[in-house]
């Protein structure tokens, strides 16, 4: 029984190959297409190796999406029987769906509803789902959920300072990031299982960032809410931002909806802010003052939202960093270290700079880890976990 994973986004196709072993899901290979560059290739890995296949030209998203899954099956599944099906990444459940969950009409039509809460991912998310349930209607398709992880929060974190009739109408903190950190709750609990039952934040830091707060391996805060714009400064994204700037751009600037969604997701963040580069490693390689104070403005949001989060939960036991930036950037965990030494973190150079799984020195009273995450796994688990138990 062999599961494709799909995460569509924008630019990119991102495939996981998934075959369910006894200890769980066993990764068979990964691909991926960039929408972004014709002719459209599908980048194949394996643990024996990569490898590149043209898709063909002139080709859209929808005949690259048919023509990649035609072409993974006929690498990864035996006897030529098809992926048994196909798990997708979906940002946004609402407050319906508190997990996994096999795609129909009905299921289809509630998480199209949902599009105007993160109008940059969930089209992309579904679109895929749409094609392939039109070009191959037998294939089960199972969503995968980003913000069903933290269900477990308190209402009270949950509302804003708004009226109450606004939060039963859906405006309230959702969070996201959760197959990351469901991952990563998963990879604690097999690593370091007396770390994950304390009080934990961990720092899911990619182009896109959040922070969440664990107790026993419970969401109980976040630092991303409604949508996917709040939070932490991210690669393009504004993160927090007074609403009263919003206000402004209106009547100033006489933006509309488009250009002001055009204007924090896609040109603020990094970008906006350094003028040079959305992307981590260009501006730490950048001689700028603009590209340094990124950096800068970066790391101390960071910290300063661990900290907050710290206070949910009462103390703090460890500090997860994962993901993108947080996994391969050792200067960017001591620069938000070094904002938090008064907390008692503190580490060990050698360890953070040889990405070593643990990098807090022998003096700090708070663990710090470094797990690479993997949304993948966790959404072909859930894809198994949706279909019937097949018979021996």
């Amino acid at each position: 029984m062999i599961v494709l994973t799909v995460n569509a986004g924008s630019s990119s196709l991102k495939f996981g190959i998934f075959e369910r072993g006894e200890r769980g899901v066993v990764r068979r290979g990964r691909a991926q297409i960039d929408l972004r560059h014709p002719p459209l290739i599908l980048h194949v890995a394996t643990e024996h190796g990569a490898s590149d296949l043209e898709l063909g030209t002139p080709v859209d998203a929808e005949q690259a999406l048919d023509r990649a899954v035609a072409m993974l099956e006929d690498r990864f599944v035996p006897s030529g029987g098809g992926f048994r099906a196909v798990g997708h990444r979906i940002v946004h459940g609402g407050d319906r769906f508190a997990g996994p969950v096999r795609i129909d009409a009905e299921v289809l039509e509630a998480l199209t509803a949902l599009e105007p809460l993160a109008p940059l991912h969930q089209p992309q998310n579904l679109h895929a789902v749409k094609v392939l349930g039109r070009l191959r209607p037998e294939l089960a398709q199972i969503a995968s959920f980003d913000t069903a992880f933290h269900q477990t929060q308190s209402p009270l974190l949950r509302h804003f300072a708004l009226p109450r009739a606004l939060f039963d109408e859906g405006v309230k903190r959702y969070g996201f990031h959760g197959l990351s950190y469901t991952f990563i709750v998963r990879a604690l609990r097999e690593r370091f299982p007396t770390l994950a039952d304390g009080r934990v934040i961990v720092a899911h830091l990619g182009s896109g960032a959040s922070l969440c707060a664990l107790h026993g391996g419970v969401s109980r805060d976040t630092s991303m809410g409604f949508s996917t714009l709040d939070g932490l400064p991210m690669a393009t994204r504004c993160g927090t931002l007074d609403a009263g700037v919003v206000l402004h751009l209106l009547a100033r600037y006489g933006h509309s909806a488009e250009s002001l969604t055009d204007l924090l997701y896609r040109r603020s963040g990094l970008l906006g802010l350094s003028g040079v580069s959305a992307d981590m490693r260009d501006l730490l390689q950048h001689r700028s003052s603009e590209a340094e104070e990124a950096v800068a403005f970066f790391c101390q949001k960071v910290a300063r939202d661990i900290a907050a989060l710290a206070t949910t939960l009462g103390g703090l036991d460890a500090i997860v960093f994962t993901a993108g930036i947080g996994e391969n950037q050792p200067v960017v965990r001591e620069m938000i270290a070094s904002h938090l030494a008064w907390l008692g973190l503190s580490l060990d150079p050698e360890a953070n700079g040889a990405q070593a799984a643990r990098i807090d020195s022998a003096r700090s009273t708070i663990a710090c880890l470094v797990i690479p995450t993997d949304e993948e796994s966790v959404i072909a688990s859930e894809t198994f976990q949706c279909l019937p138990q097949e018979r021996p």
